[in-house]
């Protein structure tokens, strides 16, 4: 009788599963390559990662006061390119990109392709407008009007929209002879660029959808601390 004994290199050994970043993942060394090359699926679902200088940043999900002014700008998009006889010189409109040709991997709130004729290849084709709305910390506002600024002015975007809901006003940064040229449009103003002819973007439609948010958040605090009211009764 012959016993044939089984080959290491062919038994059948369990899969490690291999840990997830999240939160936890934030300030690990990590160069661009390395992360362009992993999975979607080797990352926890509903953070925001990017990888910068080196680093990579884990970002929680942005507020309701941020993506419903975000959600309202793609809407305004999409209506001007399905009803404006202009309308097609919008390609494509989509929500949390990153922007290529950059060094970094940040992730713009907002991309608009514009000029191409087809469907963008979100891996090559620069978005002509790169699009944030600040947050409310100090930190990241910086990051969006210098860092960001720079960047994506570098990498071939023709204009930098910066929505800020705490100042009121959007500034729209173009790239100069001298360096960034701006514009500032408030509140009452409405916006209009050469890119999208015949788009009209008033602001205060957008600064509208976040003041209801905030306003909700502070009438249900306000109940919430609201004393009970008086119980009924008579004395004696």
């Amino acid at each position: 009788m012959v016993t044939i004994e089984s080959d290491p290199k062919f038994e059948t050994r369990p899969k490690v599963a291999r840990p997830k970043f999240g939160p936890h993942s934030a300030g690990n060394r990590m160069s661009v390559e390395e992360f362009d090359a992993l999975p979607a699926s080797r990352f926890r679902k509903g953070y925001r990662y990017e990888v910068i200088n080196g680093v990579l940043i884990v970002t929680p999900p942005v507020s309701i006061a941020e993506s419903d002014p975000n959600d309202e700008l793609g809407h305004l998009l999409r209506t001007y390119r399905e009803t404006h006889p202009e309308g097609k010189a919008l390609d494509r409109t989509a929500p949390e990109r990153y922007v290529p040709g950059t060094p970094n991997r940040r992730r713009c709130d907002r991309a608009v392709w514009v000029g191409l004729g087809r469907i963008p290849d979100i891996n090559r084709d620069v978005p002509a407008i790169a699009i944030e709305f600040v947050s409310s910390k100090k930190r990241d506002a910086i990051r969006d009007y210098e860092a960001k600024r720079d960047e994506y002015l570098a990498a071939g975007v023709q204009e930098y929209w910066i929505i800020d809901r705490f100042r009121r006003i959007m500034t729209v940064y173009r790239k100069g002879l001298a360096g960034p040229t701006y514009e500032i449009v408030t509140e009452t103003q409405s916006y209009r660029t050469d890119l999208l002819p015949g788009f009209v973007l008033p602001l205060s439609a957008l600064l509208a959808k976040a003041d209801d948010w905030t306003r909700a958040r502070l009438d249900r605090r306000d109940s919430k601390n609201k004393p009970p009211p008086p119980t009924g009764g008579t004395d004696g």
